[in-house]
């Protein structure tokens, strides 16, 4: 991908290792919830927002200078960052017009091994993902050595293949789309709830090739290769490639992210036409 020219995204919060902007305490606005609910149950609320700060204290990463980063990461973390400006230079004009909805960017967060998010506290083991209590795209930059090696899926544009798809959450949950299923497979048999999260990941990848669309043909950003990288991603990833490579027996109701065949489908949808329209995944008869 050429991002000559391009705009790094203000909205990175670099968390790797011992580096500034790690998960420290962060109350703001949460001190009057705490304050609320320690006068809603009797108790001193000073005594609760004191807790809180020891046991924050007590977790925050040590700051003991900057944190050992090699130069190839921290040339991932430059890359990723303009793959995030470049989605912030294409959704908000893009969801006025095909949506009437207005863009606000996700922050995308870098970190290492492990992460404290809204959504409680992931390890790196379940790579790339969205949390949309707060917003934010979380990364381990290592998963990008497992796309290349283990997944036989390299290349920088397989590597905003994967900010894209993250970003396409972040549209749904700007919609209401994410909130809507999640409330639908609430008592729905595990099956039927599978099913809606296939659809879920197949609009998100729908939502990547909108963008790589939109992006080629604004700013002409991709090079020769860069949309087979895309595709290999899409099917390196899907349920029923990792069930076979990791000895399993093919499992179509088990999946939640969808085939390779389909993820490849939907970023195709995407990609060919441009159109947010067309990624409704939902009312597809065939995925």
């Amino acid at each position: 991908m050429d991002f000559r020219g391009g705009q790094k995204s203000s909205n990175v919060e670099d968390r790797r290792g011992g580096r500034a902007g790690g998960a420290g305490v962060k109350l703001g606005g949460g001190a009057i919830v705490i304050v609320i609910i320690g006068l809603l149950m009797g108790q001193d609320p000073m005594t609760i927002l004191q807790s809180v700060l020891s046991d924050g204290a007590s977790s925050a990463p040590a700051e003991s200078g900057p944190a050992e980063v090699n130069p190839e990461e921290d040339a991932l973390a430059e890359f990723v960052s303009l793959v995030l400006g470049d989605t912030e230079a294409t959704w908000p004009a893009l969801m006025r017009a095909q949506v009437n909805q207005e863009y606000v960017p996700p922050t995308l967060v870098l970190f290492t091994d492990e992460v404290h998010s809204a959504c409680g506290m992931q390890s790196a083991a379940v790579g790339p993902f969205y949390c949309p209590a707060d917003q934010k795209v979380y990364i381990d930059l290592g998963f990008y050595s497992q796309l290349s090696q283990r997944f036989g899926a390299p290349g920088d544009f397989a590597q905003a293949y994967v900010i894209a798809h993250e970003v396409g959450h972040h549209i749904q949950n700007l919609l209401g789309t994410s909130t809507r299923i999640h409330r639908q497979q609430q008592g729905m048999s595990e099956e039927a709830a599978n099913d809606l999260s296939v659809r879920l990941e197949l609009q998100a990848d729908c939502y990547a090739g909108v963008w790589a669309h939109h992006a080629e043909r604004s700013r002409d950003v991709l090079e020769a290769g860069d949309v087979e990288e895309g595709l290999r991603a899409a099917a390196a990833i899907g349920d029923d490639t990792l069930q076979r490579n990791a000895g399993r027996a093919v499992s179509p109701e088990s999946f939640t992210h969808g085939s390779s065949d389909q993820r490849v489908r939907w970023f195709r949808v995407g990609m060919d036409h441009g159109d947010m329209t067309r990624c409704d995944t939902f009312n597809a008869r065939s995925l």
